[in-house]
């Protein structure tokens, strides 16, 4: 009986899978790539835009409000309360 050939061989099968195979990899593998640098630089953007953490007041300001109070209800004279804050400030 004659020897007839019926469709791709199954080498010429196997290769062609192959080839899907192989080139689907590196599509998968070339978006993954392209996600992780768009994602990075995102990241990278989110923190440039983060804003700067508040500074928090000086504890000097604190005790200069209560001597101002203090200045206003007569407590203290405007001399004493200027001798005062160049104290604290440092002057």
């Amino acid at each position: 009986m004659p020897f007839m050939r019926r469709g791709p061989g199954l080498v010429r099968g196997v290769a062609r899978t192959a080839v899907v195979a192989g080139t689907a990899t590196a599509v998968s593998g070339r978006v993954a790539r392209r996600q992780q640098n768009k994602y990075a630089a995102q990241d990278q953007q989110a923190a440039a835009a983060a804003p700067a953490p508040a500074a928090a007041e000086p504890e000097y300001m604190a005790e200069l409000e209560q001597l101002a109070k203090l200045r206003d209800q007569g407590i203290l004279s405007p001399e004493e309360f200027e001798a005062k804050k160049k104290q604290i400030l440092g002057v």
